[in-house]
């Protein structure tokens, strides 16, 4: 039988909830999201693959959820299935997730229901079959902080590789081979390799940068990029065009890919510009600020503006960056976000490389083990930053809507505990 022609779209990294101290970003990011959703609608696609994180947190705002949950109603409505796996973001371990929640609703099928897997042992790799179509679709759900390869290498796709029909491999992991230079060194990933083989279209996501390549025997490889960004890095690299901001479209006909990116973010809506303070004295620092971002202050935009140089000014009461924030919001920009990174003063300082909030999270942990032992002596020292890495994580989760102050506060201790590796029978307290 000859291969069906068909079309689906790809997204990933959406992370509807994201910038939670900034409504006019978070926003922009939901209405990028939304856009993406209605492109979906508009291109006639016959499903839709999310490939993690369409929400930054398990339990987002409601406000967040709403909009995204209508949009994926009309995809419903007009026939359009939804495929999606958790993302390292949406997915949390012991509790519900609004993923979830929605799931049961029937707005969208969770290729990857198992969600997390220890990894020890071998272990099937489940699949389902869009019968329209006669893709045969199977996932991994992502894992926290990258610990994912001894999950990946125990996997057992061989059923999965010899169903006919075209075969769809949803992820969420870096891969190591189509790491941007810049991450090579500081995101753990998967080999290429280590992907099921046999495979015509593999669905990536989670480094928020946009790629095309292949699979270890053929098959398109694809990352569409975060939809909008959830911090400085990806915001330049997007407006630079260095990386998508939106979906993939694809098109198979006679059993081959052609991947389409499609960018989703409104033109005008986020503008990132350079102010060089090279050799400038504090004073002409100041004013050199207020008069770049005076000129870039547009209703509505999103202004980004990146200070460099080495001078004598860094810090933003000397820089003025508080009044020339409020100056630009009378202007009508939507909002003023700073990157300093860049910016020297004439006492050398320790460079920040950091490109995303888990390297952060890695500078910050290895910095305070070079004063002080890490809480967990007796573990390696990489297993010791990856455990409290996963406790500030799961201390930092916030109460889901209505649940009560002791149930937040139980789940908290257990996933704590859990983290560590404590057991709790009755009051005693033991290591595993």
């Amino acid at each position: 039988m000859a291969p069906r022609d068909f079309d689906f779209a790809h997204l990933a990294d959406a992370h509807v909830g994201a910038w939670p101290r900034d409504p006019a970003v978070r926003a922009a990011l939901r209405e990028s999201v939304l856009e993406a959703l209605r492109t979906v609608a508009e291109r006639g696609a016959d499903f839709l693959l999310i490939s993690g994180d369409l929400f930054h947190t398990p339990v987002p705002d409601p406000d967040e959820v709403a909009p995204v949950a209508a949009a994926l109603r009309g995809l419903a409505a007009r026939g359009i299935r939804v495929y999606l796996i958790f993302g390292s973001h949406d997915y949390v371990a012991q509790r519900t997730s609004w993923l979830d929640v929605l799931a049961e609703t029937g707005l969208f099928v969770r290729v990857a229901p198992e969600a997390v897997r220890a990894g020890e042992e071998r272990w099937q790799l489940p699949f389902l079959l869009d019968e329209p179509t006669g893709a045969v679709i199977a996932g991994i759900s992502g894992r926290s902080h990258g610990l994912d390869r001894e999950y990946y290498r125990s996997m057992d796709s061989g059923v999965f590789a010899r169903t006919p029909g075209f075969r769809i491999f949803m992820f969420h992991a870096a891969i190591r081979e189509y790491l941007p230079p810049g991450l090579q060194a500081h995101i753990p990933g998967v080999a290429r390799d280590d992907l099921p083989q046999n495979v015509d279209y593999y669905a990536g996501g989670h480094i928020h940068a946009s790629y095309v390549g292949k699979g270890p025997t053929g098959g398109l490889l694809v990352n569409p990029g975060a939809v909008f960004g959830t911090n400085l890095t990806d915001i330049a690299q997007g407006a630079t065009g260095r990386t998508h901001r939106g979906l993939v479209l694809v098109s198979v006909r006679s059993g081959v890919p052609t991947a389409e990116f499609i960018d989703t973010l409104r033109p005008g809506t986020v503008d990132v510009f350079d102010v060089d303070l090279s050799g400038k004295s504090p004073e002409e620092a100041r004013s050199a600020v207020r008069e770049e971002v005076r000129a870039h202050s547009v209703p509505g935009v999103l202004l980004f503006p990146h200070l460099t140089g080495v001078g004598d000014a860094t810090r933003a009461a000397e820089l003025g960056l508080f009044d020339t924030s409020s100056a630009a919001a009378e202007k009508g920009a939507a909002s003023v976000h700073w990157d300093l990174a860049d910016l020297a003063s004439e006492i050398p300082t320790a460079p920040l490389i950091a490109e995303s909030e888990s390297q952060l999270e890695d500078q910050i942990l290895q910095a305070l083990g070079t004063r002080a032992p890490l809480p967990l002596p007796e573990l390696a020292p990489d297993d010791g930053t990856r455990r409290v890495r996963e406790l500030i994580r799961e201390l930092g989760l916030p109460p889901g809507d209505g649940e009560a102050r002791e149930d937040y506060r139980t789940a908290r201790v257990n996933a704590g505990l859990r983290v560590l590796g404590i057991r709790r029978p009755g009051r005693e307290l033991s290591r595993e």
